[in-house]
């Protein structure tokens, strides 16, 4: 049983690591461009924005006790989000807004690589299990071929034996001097053709 090779694209296998910078790097460029119209030193706008993350991060918490682990950890992202573009779209500088996004960078390759790391077990866990699933049948396989192939040679050995003592009772029965009675009288079986030659 043979499996298609699947060669998958570079773009493929690097677009899942990348995408923690990509997220950050976007909240970052919409926060300056944020600053840009008009949000810098808005009380107001860093008062909504507090308001949001805080709400997000209160979403999150309430959602890690209810044992909603994947949507407490969405509640958590977008927090952590918008209290990044908060910051960034706040200050004058871009200092604070670069440090910011760097330490969010480096803590979302820090969160995701462990569940990279359990993927990457899952699928080695899955590869192994098809594996020795595929190498059982594969022995099957062959324990039945050699078997049945066994059978076959036997089959045929059994019938050219079959064959050959067919013709040499034809052909001792043809020589001069055969008996028949003698050989049942020395403990051969009868043959079933012995019946019919009488």
């Amino acid at each position: 049983m043979n499996e298609p090779i699947v060669m998958r694209h570079w773009l493929t296998t690097a677009a899942p690591k990348a995408a923690p910078a990509v997220a950050t790097t976007t909240v970052l460029a919409l926060a300056r461009i944020w600053n840009a119209n008009g949000a810098e030193h808005s009380v107001g706008n860093a008062a909504l924005i507090a308001a949001l993350a805080a709400g997000a991060a209160a979403g999150g918490a309430s959602l890690a006790r209810a044992g909603e682990p994947v949507l407490a950890a969405t509640g958590y992202a977008v927090s952590g989000s918008l209290a990044l573009a908060g910051v960034a779209g706040y200050s004058d500088g871009l200092s604070l807004p670069l440090l910011l996004w760097a330490l969010a960078t480096v803590l979302a390759y820090c969160l995701t690589a462990r569940h990279w790391r359990q993927d990457r077990r899952d699928a080695l866990n899955h590869e192994r299990h098809v594996s020795e699933r595929r190498e059982e049948r594969a022995h099957i396989e062959r324990v039945e071929t050699i078997r049945t192939t066994a059978q076959i040679e036997v089959a045929r050995a059994g019938g050219a034996y079959a064959e050959q003592l067919a013709a040499a009772l034809v052909h001792r029965a043809a020589l001069p001097g055969f008996d028949l009675t003698a050989l049942e009288s020395a403990g051969l079986p009868e043959l079933p053709t012995s019946r019919e030659n009488r």
